[in-house]
């Protein structure tokens, strides 16, 4: 009976020093991706207000596009945006999909964002993963319960250009950051599609938009396939967004599936689910 007790107490402080130490752990992860998130918000600075001239000389499927994202006018001071979301996320170099949380901020008025996700990975096991775009630098990591890092990649010019292009594809989700007069501009393509280029820090990327009958922005896809065989996905190559919902006057879409498309053209979806909470914040 002494003996089972000993076992008993021994299990009971294992089990304790092992929540504790995950407890650390995951303690330490969110305070970076807080620091990251601090300093976005210490960068953000109000979207552009164009002027009546500039809209003029949008192609016309944008015009259409800000006429449906903004049927009140275009609201003022808003700086950045916080938004939480959920669905099924697969892995790079893998097929099947796992239920994901995820939390993202960005700067409307500069390419700037965080974007941190949690992922169970088998039986007790979770990963934690981030990446972040701020001030024209990228960081990416990974870790296995919020301890045991799987990827860290900074100082990377590719990977600066696909953050780059992240900030443009998520960026129907805050569409004040597409006016004429910040960091994206347009150039026309058909009456249904234009092409949208983002400038910063010396880098450019661009995403084709298509837009539906109603006007709302459903797709934005890259005009080259992409590196399927890379560890990470970056921004991937093509995503949809349905089902708009008004915020604070704003027309956001809430669902979304993003995915890589490789030289063969097939769409890879790798993200999919819906926004469950969205602010625009000044």
């Amino acid at each position: 009976m002494l003996r089972l007790r000993h076992l008993t107490l021994g299990l009971a402080l294992g089990a304790a020093a092992l929540a504790g130490t995950g407890f650390y752990f995951v303690q330490g992860t969110r305070g970076e991706i807080d620091r990251l998130e601090e300093r976005v918000v210490r960068l953000a600075r109000p979207a552009a207000q164009p002027d009546a001239a500039a809209m003029a000389r949008l192609p016309a499927p944008v015009a259409r596009y800000f006429a449906f994202a903004f049927p009140d006018g275009v609201p003022e001071g808003v700086r950045h945006v916080a938004m939480e979301m959920e669905g099924d996320f697969r892995r790079p170099l893998t097929e099947a999909f796992n239920p994901t949380t995820a939390r993202q901020l960005a700067n409307l008025g500069a390419p700037d964002m965080v974007f941190s996700a949690v992922t169970p990975i088998i039986g007790p096991l979770w990963a934690v993963a981030w990446d972040s775009y701020i001030d024209g630098e990228m960081e990416m990591n990974a870790r296995l319960v919020s301890a045991v890092t799987v990827m860290h990649e900074d100082g990377n010019p590719v990977l600066d250009v696909i953050s780059l292009r992240r900030w443009l594809l998520e960026s129907p989700l805050y569409p004040m950051a597409l006016l004429p007069g910040g960091p994206v501009r347009w150039e026309a393509i058909d009456d249904a599609s234009a092409m949208a280029i983002v400038s910063a820090h010396g880098n450019e990327a661009r995403l084709i938009a298509r837009f539906d009958a109603s006007g709302a922005l459903a797709s934005f896809e890259a005009p080259e396939p992409g590196d399927l065989a890379t560890p990470y996905h970056g921004s991937g190559e093509h995503v949809a967004r349905s089902d708009y919902r008004p915020v604070d006057g704003v027309m956001v879409p809430m669902g979304f599936e993003i995915s890589r498309v490789g030289p063969d053209g097939l769409v890879r979806p790798f993200w999919r689910g819906k926004v469950t909470h969205l602010s625009f914040e000044g």
